[in-house]
């Protein structure tokens, strides 16, 4: 059974985002990752931080951060390896995207690496999520809401 759930172990967490980081070509992904580390609840206030669980194991995020009063970014859509495939990472993006609503965003944004993270890019799409630029390999995405 998978479940998602407000963070409520800053640990656990800060050890999925080190996991994610680690992976090879999403470093440029990662700029600012010693401070969001250093105090998470803070980083992510007035938005969320939400982990997934399979059967009580986490094994998943993604976060939501507030940049002003009606546009928020979607962040650290992960899931381990070996849970993959297994349709997670559409229900985290859904309720990500009902938890935006909630906290009354207008427009999701997000950052992705295609050539890394092409799985991830085509679900964004599907989702109806529009690329609005690409540079140097970082596609910068957004959907209304």
């Amino acid at each position: 059974m998978f479940e998602i759930k407000d963070c409520g172990d800053y640990e656990e967490a800060k050890k999925l985002i080190i996991e994610y980081s680690e992976i090879k070509g999403a470093e440029s992904c990662f700029v600012s990752l010693d401070k969001e580390l250093a105090d998470l609840e803070t980083y992510y206030k007035d938005g969320a931080l939400l982990i997934g669980f399979e059967n009580e194991n986490p094994i998943a995020t993604i976060a939501i951060k507030r940049i002003d009063k009606e546009t928020c970014e979607a962040k650290r859509l992960y899931i381990k390896p070996d849970y993959r495939g297994k349709g997670y990472a559409r229900v985290l993006v859904n309720e990500m995207l009902d938890r935006s609503r909630k906290l009354g965003f207008k427009e999701v944004t997000f950052t992705t690496k295609p050539e890394v993270m092409g799985v991830g890019y085509g679900l964004y799409k599907r989702m109806g999520f529009v690329e609005v630029n690409c540079t140097d390999g970082v596609a910068s995405m957004r959907m209304t809401l």
